[in-house]
Parts: C-alpha cells; sequence; structure tokens
C-alpha cells in the first residue's frame, strides 16, 4: 500500500522515528489501547485509506467534512460487512478524536453501522464425526479435534504451547486469545493423552502445533524433523485447507463449515449437556453472554424439551382448567 504508511513497517516500529510525528504518537495511541497486532494493521490501513482516498500526505490535514465524505463513499460503494464498516468508523474516531483530540467533530453521532449477524453454523455430533474421520495428517486430525474438544478459535489452537495444557487440573490455558484475553478450559483426561502421543511425534520443545512451513522438505528432510525444529506454529490458512478438504472428502452440503463451526458445534453441544450459559461465557471467552445466547436459538435438545414442557403444561393446566369448566349436559338431553 502506498502512501504514508506501509503495514510492513509495523513489524519494526523503531523505525517510526523517520515518520511523521503524528503517525509515531499515533502508534503510542494505539498500543495503550492494548489493541491486537491485527488490529493495530487494520487501523492502521483505514486511516491510510483516508488520506489516499483525499489526496494528501498525512490524515491530521483532513477536516471533519472530508472524512465524513470517506466513510460515506466507502459505505455506498464497497460491499462491506457492518463489521467492517464498524472497524473503519472505529479507526478513523481513536485517530481523529482520541489521537488528535478533535472532541468537536459531530460527524460520529450521525453514522449507525447496521451489523447483521447470522446464525452460525452448527453441526450435529455425527456431521463433527464425519469431517474428523476424514482428516488424513496426523498433525490436522489432533489440531481440528482440539478446535471441537474446547471451543477454540483456529488461532488459538495453533498458537496453543506444551506448557499451557495444565493436565492435572485437567485446563487448557489459552494465553492472549482474541483481545488480548487469558482463560481456562476444561479439557479431559482422554484429549490430553492423545495430544501427549501427538507432540511424542515431533517433541517440538515450544508448540504443540508446531508449523514446517515453505519448502521444509529440501530443508529438513523427514517431517518429524522439521517439525521438531519449527520456530513457528501452525499457520492458520493450513489448518483452513485442512478443513476443505475434510469437507469436501465427508460430502456435507451443509452451508457455512468451516473451523469455526466446530466452536460453534462445542456451544451448542455443551449446552444440549447442560452446562450453564455463564460457564459457556468463559469457556468461549465472550465479553458480553450476548453474545454467548445466540446458543440458546441452537440447542436441539433444549427446543425438544421445551415442546414437551409445553405439551406437559398444557394437559395438566389448560386442557384440565377446560375439563373442570365443560357444561354438565342436563338429564334426558
Amino acid at each position: 500500500m502506498g502512501g504514508w504508511y506501509d503495514p510492513r513497517e509495523m513489524k519494526n516500529k523503531s523505525s517510526s522515528q523517520s515518520w511523521p510525528e503524528q503517525v509515531s504518537a499515533f502508534i503510542r495511541t494505539i498500543q495503550l489501547k492494548s489493541l491486537s497486532p491485527r488490529t493495530q494493521d487494520a487501523y492502521f490501513s483505514w486511516v491510510s485509506r483516508v488520506a489516499e482516498h483525499h489526496g494528501v500526505a498525512c490524515p491530521s490535514l483532513l477536516g471533519e467534512e472530508e472524512v465524513y465524505s470517506f466513510i460515506h463513499h466507502t459505505q455506498q460503494t464497497c460491499d462491506y460487512k457492518g463489521s467492517t464498516l464498524n472497524q473503519m468508523v472505529c479507526a478513523l474516531r481513536v485517530f481523529y478524536r482520541d489521537h488528535l483530540g478533535k472532541d468537536g467533530w459531530r460527524c460520529w453521532g450521525k453514522i449507525r453501522i447496521k451489523r447483521i449477524a447470522p446464525l452460525p453454523t452448527v453441526l450435529t455430533r455425527e456431521e463433527v464425526k464425519a469431517l474428523l474421520d476424514h482428516v488424513r495428517v496426523a498433525r490436522f486430525k489432533a489440531v481440528l479435534a482440539l478446535i471441537y474438544h474446547c471451543g477454540l478459535r483456529a488461532g488459538e489452537a495453533c498458537r496453543i504451547e506444551v506448557g499451557h495444557i495444565d493436565a492435572a487440573r485437567g485446563v487448557l490455558r489459552v494465553i492472549n486469545g482474541k483481545g488480548g484475553k487469558h482463560r481456562e478450559i476444561p479439557i479431559s483426561p482422554e484429549m490430553v493423552e492423545r495430544l501427549r502421543t501427538f507432540w511424542t511425534q515431533h517433541r517440538n520443545p515450544k508448540y504443540l502445533f508446531p508449523g514446517v512451513g515453505r519448502g521444509w522438505k529440501e530443508k529438513f528432510g523427514p517431517a518429524k524433523v522439521a517439525l521438531k525444529d519449527s520456530a513457528k506454529p501452525m499457520s492458520m490458512s493450513s489448518v483452513q485447507a485442512a478443513m476443505r478438504m475434510c469437507i469436501e472428502g465427508s460430502r456435507l452440503t451443509k452451508p457455512g463449515i468451516c473451523c469455526h463451526a466446530l466452536r460453534h458445534s462445542f456451544a451448542t453441544h455443551l449446552l444440549e449437556e447442560g452446562v450453564s450459559l455463564r460457564q459457556l461465557q468463559s469457556y468461549l471467552g465472550h465479553s458480553d453472554i450476548k453474545t454467548t445466547c445466540i446458543y440458546l436459538h441452537l440447542t436441539e435438545v433444549s427446543e425438544g424439551r421445551a415442546h414437551e414442557a409445553q405439551q406437559r403444561l398444557y394437559a395438566a393446566v389448560i386442557d384440565s382448567a377446560a375439563a373442570v369448566t365443560k357444561p354438565q349436559r342436563k338429564p334426558g338431553h
């Protein structure tokens, strides 16, 4: 990307002294907000785009109307989802209001981004089993099984380190999950033993799921050596590619199947087993329980129980009440 910001510069923030002072200070602003590296990159990208859109060297030169027109132009001409548009508004608001101190701008109060949240794709237990049965590579089978077993995001699963599993307490620690939050999730002894067996196949000193990278055969030879010496975790793209092959092999046609569907399935199946909503919120790492409540709409067992309870209540209350008030027939009629 051209202009005053190149996302590659984020990898070496010590070079920011050569940037305009506003940009160097903006780096400090978003770092102090404890935003994730990906969010920092996205914020810089949006601030860069508003400058490029108006053809200025630095976005601090733009006024309220110019920023407002850019937001309107992007909303009307780009087929972005509400979440992406909301990220754009947040990025520009942080730069102009929080960083530059332009508190008098009224444009932020005029913007309403409609975010449509479709119901997540949930697989039945049989469908999850069918998917995992079609994983041919051991490391992908292990990571996909753990995603479902603990309801992890794909990126969280890839970054799991050997020391993150507390076998004695039966928990898996997720460090620096979404939003930089830590959490603990129950893990069964059987899964711990399965992962331990998998780890003995590579014995990487740090990562449970090390990545081999490109050209690993030429560099290392056997996969076992490549995995043991790897200094990086497995990539999300490789897991997603493995998932696509599983979907094709299992011939499942349900729309929206992806790695994240395993997380949704974990949540739904736990609710069906009677796990409380508060517990599930903690396991998933949701800040707001409203986010967790969406799974209440997806639990087949709960809906079945609700229908049964509704029928019992009808029989016990409404039907019996109707019988009591039924008019008695007079003799001879």
